[in-house]
């Protein structure tokens, strides 16, 4: 058995590469994947959730991972989000592999709002808007520059000095970058809007959205969670990673459902959908698109064999 560390991950999940895996991944994988086990371990001062994540191809491969996501980590100079991944051969059920989970899941997540995008944002979207600063935030605008021609990267965070240091990062990598203060300005200029943040209160605001927006909702990962407010739900045209995983604890979906403004009916497709030709994705030049992701353990797996050569 061996342990993958940060430095080989991203070397084995290349964009590109990364994309395609998880596109092959949503087509062809048939069975339904269990809804993450999520359970509460934090203390008043100190909130917490373990997250557990299984999933397998009979005959292939097993893996799970053990996700630890802790909000208040900043003060600690940590990220939220904590993992590991354990790979298990498909056969025999023995263990093949272990890895820094962080690395993975940055990467799979990002790679996951990509392959969306490839599907509901405008061919021709150049202006990127990045909303919010830590790790997830500094591989989004790698993985949409992956299928869209992305020419210019906006950053907002709520600390202007970690929105700066983010944008000098992503303009090292020839892309023009740039810090933003007036959150609501950037929406109505970018094409994609990508969110990553903990927010448990509305950022992104239908009212600044722009027809042809492509809004990528990442960060909030459980019902007390949101990053758009009701307006741009009921605007949108919406999208999900997978529809269980999301109609269980999306808040960005929930909240609107649980005030009567927004149903599941109103629910385009997810992945599967999408990779498997069953929805086209954007139809109009005109419509916003919204895609919520809350993470599929699916998507881990399909990294993890990518890691190891499979």
């Amino acid at each position: 058995m061996r342990f993958y560390a940060t430095e080989e991950i991203e070397a084995a999940l290349d964009y590109p590469r990364l994309v395609a895996a998880l596109r092959e991944a949503f087509a062809s994988h048939d069975e339904p994947m269990p809804v993450r086990g999520a359970f509460d371990v934090g203390t008043p001062t100190a909130p917490g959730h373990l997250l557990t994540m299984p999933a397998w191809k009979r005959g292939e491969a097993i893996g799970t991972k053990l996700v630890t996501v802790f909000p208040n980590n900043s003060a600690h100079g940590l990220g939220a989000v904590g993992s590991l991944y354990a790979l298990f051969d498909g056969i025999t059920g023995q263990p093949r592999a272990v890895m820094e989970g962080d690395a993975l899941t940055n990467r799979r997540t990002a790679a996951a709002s990509a392959l969306a995008a490839s599907w509901l944002a405008r061919p021709d979207s150049h202006t990127l808007l990045l909303v919010g600063t830590g790790h997830v935030a500094a591989q989004l605008a790698q993985a949409h520059r992956a299928v869209r021609p992305i020419e210019r990267v906006l950053v907002w965070g709520r600390r202007g000095d970690k929105a700066e240091a983010l944008a000098a990062a992503i303009g090292t990598s020839g892309v023009e970058a740039r810090a933003v203060s007036d959150l609501a300005t950037a929406v109505g200029e970018a094409d994609i809007v990508s969110c990553a943040t903990t927010s448990t209160a509305p950022l992104v605001k239908g009212a600044d959205v722009r027809p042809g927006t492509h809004i990528d909702l990442v960060g909030a990962f459980n019902p007390a969670m949101r990053e758009s407010d009701d307006a741009l739900v009921q605007r949108a045209e919406v999208f999900v990673d997978t529809r269980a995983g999301a109609l269980a604890e999306a808040g960005d979906l929930l909240q609107p459902m649980r005030a009567g403004l927004w149903s599941a009916e109103a629910l385009r497709a997810d992945l599967h959908d999408l990779a498997r030709g069953r929805h086209p994705g954007r139809r109009t030049t005109e419509e916003i698109t919204l895609f919520k992701s809350v993470g599929a353990a699916l998507e881990d797996l399909a990294a993890a064999r990518l890691v190891v050569g499979d």
